[in-house]
């Protein structure tokens, strides 16, 4: 059974189908892409899956279960965390408060909880020092010890998405949601970038989806990709495949004469 599963999803908006009957599957541990024009449905999916709109139509399977109509916060406890094309970070805490953030619904005690009040051996000290640990191992993973007591607002563009990547992998997703990673992001940050992905993929073992419109971040780390136009699928492959497909050419370099 694939691990993440959407099958004939649908929704209009004002009498204008926004997605059409799209359906794909992505194996666990796989960099699946999602790739169109702007407003050919790509970010409106993700909303789909992360329960922030409901489809019309369609269902959506993390290892068989259905997340339709669930709740945003329900289904990042299923195992769904997402980042965004505008960053929702807090910027007046700092780079460790916004990590330990992604923990809390994880969270039985609550983010200040007692664990000072009862002492470390109390239930929520132990809780609080294991998602301590998980947080330590991401500031490590992304090479932001240097930046763990700054406020996010005083941050470089770069490093706030990586702060922003970095809570999404606090939830310990099975699935993590990329939606334009790279957008305002430098060569060299976007290099950088590349590698955390590929990284993730091998050291979280973590099923992405990805919205991007770098289409050398997208051909170079993509296991798979769908192209869609006007919500509507044009072709579902390898990278090789999807970028010898004319309508693929047509909608990213314009019709030729």
């Amino acid at each position: 059974m694939a691990h993440f599963k959407v099958e004939h999803l649908s929704i209009s908006f004002g009498g204008i189908k926004a997605v059409n009957d799209v359906s794909f599957e992505v194996e666990h541990n796989k960099i699946f892409s999602i790739i169109g024009p702007n407003g050919s449905g790509k970010t409106t999916i993700f909303n789909m899956i992360s329960g922030i709109y409901k489809p019309g139509a369609g269902e959506v399977l993390l290892e068989g279960e259905n997340l339709v109509g669930l709740r945003p916060d329900t289904i990042a406890r299923r195992g769904v965390a997402r980042t965004f094309q505008n960053i929702q970070l807090f910027g007046n805490a700092t780079v460790m408060d916004n990590l330990m953030l992604g923990r809390h619904i994880h969270m039985k005690t609550g983010i200040l909880s007692g664990a000072f009040m009862w002492g470390r051996h109390s239930p929520s000290a132990k809780e609080e020092i294991r998602h301590r640990e998980l947080i330590e191992h991401i500031v490590d993973f992304l090479d932001l010890q240097s930046l763990r007591d700054q406020f996010v607002s005083n941050l470089p563009y770069g490093k706030r998405k990586l702060v922003e990547l970095g809570r999404a992998l606090a939830l310990e997703p099975k699935v993590l949601l990329l939606d334009e990673p790279s957008a305002g992001m430098n060569t060299e940050e976007k290099d950088d970038l590349r590698i955390w992905i590929k990284d993730i993929q091998e050291d979280y073992q973590v099923t992405i989806l990805l919205i991007e419109h770098d289409m050398n971040m997208v051909m170079g780390i993509s296991d798979r990709i769908l192209a869609i136009s006007q919500g509507v699928k044009i072709i579902e492959g390898t990278p090789q495949e999807v970028q010898k497909h004319p309508d693929v050419i047509a909608a990213y370099l314009g019709e030729e004469d």
